[in-house]
C-alpha cells in the first residue's frame, strides 16, 4: 500500500497554516509557491480539506487560508482520509464466489477474508488517528511555537531574525 503524494504536500499545507500568525489568513498562492506546486494541483488538495472541515478558505484580498479547527483536534486520520478516502485495505470483489460457486466453504472463507482486512483496517485507523497535528509539530519543533506571516516573511528571514533575538 502506498499514498498519494497529495498526503505530503497536504500535511506540508497544514503546518504551514499551524505556524501561520493567528488572524491572517494565507494566500493560496503563496502557499503553492512556496511548496512548489502548481497552483490548480495546489486547489485540489486543498478542496479536499476545506470539504472535511480541517481547513477553511475565504475568497477576496484579504482572504486565504486558516485551520478549520484546532491542531490539537486534527488527526493524521482526518488528513489521510480527506486525501484517501475511507482507509480499507481490501475490497471484496467477489471473485472468491465466482471461483467456488456457493461451494460449501466459499461464504465462511469470504467472511473469514473480509474480517482479517477490517481489523487491519481499524488498527491502522487506532494507529493514524493517535497521532495530531499538534503532537506531530510538538515532537519536531519541541517548545518553539513561534509564528510567522508566511504571506510576507520567507523561512530564511524568519530564521535570521529569531537568531538574532536568541544571541
Amino acid at each position: 500500500m502506498k499514498f498519494n503524494p497529495s498526503l505530503e504536500q497536504a500535511i506540508c499545507v497544514l503546518v504551514l497554516l499551524a505556524t501561520q500568525k493567528p488572524g491572517v489568513p494565507l494566500s493560496s498562492d503563496r502557499a503553492s509557491d512556496i511548496l512548489g506546486v502548481s497552483r490548480s494541483y495546489f486547489r485540489k488538495i486543498t478542496r479536499k480539506l476545506v470539504l472535511q472541515g480541517i481547513i477553511r478558505s475565504a475568497p477576496g484580498n484579504n482572504g486565504g487560508l486558516s485551520l478549520g479547527r484546532a491542531a490539537e483536534d486534527i488527526t493524521l486520520l482526518n488528513i489521510l482520509e480527506a486525501m484517501e478516502g475511507e482507509l480499507a485495505l481490501y475490497e471484496d470483489g467477489g471473485l472468491m464466489r465466482n471461483i467456488f460457486q456457493d461451494g460449501t466453504y466459499v461464504e465462511r472463507g469470504v467472511e473469514l477474508l473480509n474480517n482479517v482486512f477490517a481489523g487491519a483496517d481499524a488498527l491502522l485507523k487506532q494507529y493514524f488517528a493517535s497521532f495530531t497535528l499538534a503532537s506531530m509539530m510538538e515532537e519536531a519543533m519541541g517548545d518553539d511555537h513561534s509564528t510567522l506571516n508566511w504571506n510576507t516573511t520567507t523561512l530564511r528571514e524568519w530564521l535570521n531574525t529569531t537568531r538574532l533575538r536568541m544571541s
